[in-house]
Formats: structure tokens, C-alpha cells, sequence
């Protein structure tokens, strides 16, 4: 409640009301105190530890990519109370994304609307900034994608350039075809897009002589037909999970005040992917028989939330929007309220 009555009506005032503006100072703040934050661990954190993908997590509640893209407040993340953290997406060449204004936040529906388009310092600013100072005390995922720049044809080079880049510092390696918001992203999940792409990462990854996990990261607008697909495309190319799911292009679920802002282009994400990404989860669930580890992520704003994507057959739950909206408190009443659950 501190956070949501008093820290971010300050922190929009003082940003002018500009969501991205918000972001970045946040960022830079946790950034810079990172190091002295250990001790809110004690407040923030829960002990609920799970192995997942080969993985000790010391909770189920991790913070999606997005919030910190390069990588910049890994000592921060932890004291908040995340079990897990998954930075970019990061793509082989850096880029300023897609031109400004491109965040909106619409609290009436507890959602955002983003058009970021992978804005990010790439690759090896990444990996530097990661030999430098080092990686979390919790598994680190990073999240790659393709560079607008790159041609789709040529898309599978600039993954594996990632890869090689950042292979020693990942603890997984989240597979993003899914974005809305690079011009044809989604082409990937295609059926045979997506097999070329999973095999030449599977045999780079080989080549490093590693066995970090890959997942794929798919979009929450896909058919069951072609979900379906996708899944029989990642079970033969041995992935080792799912995160479901990405932004929307849907509409749906954007309270009546906030129509105005429906009309920006971008993906949707919080309250109104909550139905969906839950609908998505348990069909990998079901089709795969379980063989997928899943991590749950999408519309998470309470401890229901969570629970219900667990009940479906994640394994682990990421935040955003829920975080961004409603602070470490949220990240606190999620990992202590689904605490203790089978794995």
C-alpha cells in the first residue's frame, strides 16, 4: 500500500507521468544501491526452494525480462524478494528500439501497453557487463532475439551470436519468437522457421560444451493448431521448457476508461492476460503429458494468480507488470502465498 499510495504517484510526478521515464530512473536507482539493498532480503524474500529445469530455485516467483534488459541491477533483484531473474531480450546488435512515446501504463486495467521493440546495448555489452560484475546470487535467465535490422532470413545467426556471447553467464536461455513488437518476430514460431532456429542453437550450444537449458518464449495469440505445432516442433528438438506467455495484441479486458489507449500499437500485458496465459499454460500442460517444465507468466497480481498457472502445470511464475505496478510487496504475498506447494 506504501508503494501504491505514496512511492509511485511520486515517482510519476516527478517523471512527468511518462511510464518509460519511471522505468529508467528506477533502474538506475536499483542500480546504483544495488549492493546495500541485502539486507531487505530478510523483509522481501521467501525460502521456498524448488529444482526446476536442473536448477535450484530458492523461490518460485522470478521477474520477467523487460524490467531490466541489460542486465544493470542483478544485486538489486534478489533483496526484493525474486527467486529467479531473466534479462533483455538482448540482441546481437544494440538498438534504440522503436521510437518514443512506446510504454503506457493503464492502472484502471492493471495493465501496460509496450512497443519497446528490444531496446537494448546487445550481446556483448551484456556479456562484459556480466564478466564484470558478476552474475546474481539466483538463477540467471537471458532472454535473445533478433536484431530489426537482421533480416528473418538471417535471424538464426544473430541467435547464435547471442548464444556464443552470453553461454558463459546463462543459467537458461529464453528463446523469444514472440514479441509483437519487431516486424516479423512471430514468423518464427512458424513450424519450420522454429526447428531450423532450435536445431542450430541445440548444436551451438553443444558445440560450447554446455547443457544450459533453452526455452522457447511463445506468443499468447497463437491457435491451438498451431500451438500445438509449436510444441511438437520443441519435443523434437529437445527443448527444455515453455514460458507462457508473451504480450498480447488482443484488446480484451481494457477497462472502458482507458479505451483511448487501446488504440496503441504494441502488446498488452497484465489483468487482461491473466484468462489466456492460464488457457495457454495448461494446454502445454496437457499436450506435452508434463514433459515441459513451464514457467507461468502473464496477468500474475495475486497469490490466485500464481497458484491457479501451478495448478495448470507451471512450474515456476514470472512478473512484470504486477512488480511494476504494485512493487516488492506483490513479489512478497505471491512467493509466501503459493510457499510449500507440491513440485
Amino acid at each position: 500500500m506504501l508503494f501504491e499510495k505514496i512511492a509511485r504517484p511520486g515517482l510519476y510526478r516527478l517523471a512527468y507521468h511518462d511510464p518509460e521515464l519511471v522505468h529508467e530512473r528506477t533502474v538506475r536507482l536499483l542500480s546504483r544501491v544495488g549492493p546495500a539493498l541485502g539486507p531487505l532480503a530478510r523483509v522481501y524474500g521467501t525460502k521456498d526452494p524448488v529444482t526446476v529445469l536442473g536448477l535450484r530455485f530458492p523461490n518460485r516467483v522470478g521477474l520477467a525480462a523487460g524490467m531490466d534488459k541489460n542486465g544493470r541491477a542483478l544485486t538489486a533483484w534478489p533483496a526484493l524478494g525474486f527467486g529467479f531473474v531473466e534479462v533483455g531480450t538482448v540482441t546481437r546488435h544494440a538498438q534504440p528500439g522503436n521510437p518514443k512515446p512506446r510504454l503506457f501504463s493503464l492502472p484502471e486495467s492493471d495493465a501496460v501497453i509496450n512497443r519497446m521493440g528490444f531496446n537494448n546495448d546487445g550481446a556483448e555489452a551484456l556479456a562484459r557487463r556480466l564478466a564484470a560484475q558478476g552474475k546474481p546470487r539466483v538463477p540467471l535467465g537471458i532472454s535473445i532475439g533478433k536484431s530489426k535490422v537482421t533480416p528473418l532470413d538471417e535471424a538464426v545467426a544473430d541467435y547464435r551470436f547471442s548464444l556464443r556471447a552470453l553461454h558463459p553467464y546463462a543459467d537458461y536461455f529464453a528463446i523469444n519468437v514472440s514479441s509483437p513488437n519487431t516486424p516479423g518476430l512471430r514468423a518464427l514460431q512458424d513450424k519450420a522457421a522454429l526447428g531450423e532456429l532450435l536445431a542450430e542453437l541445440r548444436k551451438t550450444s553443444a558445440e560450447l560444451g554446455g547443457d544450459t537449458p533453452l526455452l522457447v518464449k511463445v506468443a499468447p495469440d497463437l491457435t491451438d493448431e498451431a500451438l500445438a505445432e509449436l510444441l511438437e516442433v520443441c519435443l523434437g528438438h529437445g527443448v527444455a521448457g515453455l514460458i507462457a506467455t508473451n504480450t498480447t495484441l488482443s484488446r480484451d479486458g481494457v477497462a472502458p476508461a482507458e479505451a483511448h489507449l487501446a488504440t496503441e500499437a504494441g502488446g498488452l500485458s497484465g489483468r487482461p492476460l491473466t484468462a489466456r496465459s492460464l488457457e495457454v499454460v495448461r494446454f502445454v500442460h496437457e499436450r506435452t503429458e508434463g514433459k515441459l517444465p513451464i514457467i507461468g507468466v502473464g496477468g500474475i497480481l495475486g497469490p490466485d494468480d500464481a497458484s491457479r498457472l501451478l495448478d495448470a502445470g507451471a512450474s515456476l511464475v514470472q512478473l512484470y507488470t504486477g512488480f511494476a505496478l504494485h512493487g516488492p510487496a506483490l513479489v512478497r504475498r505471491i512467493s509466501r502465498g503459493i510457499a510449500g506447494r507440491p513440485t
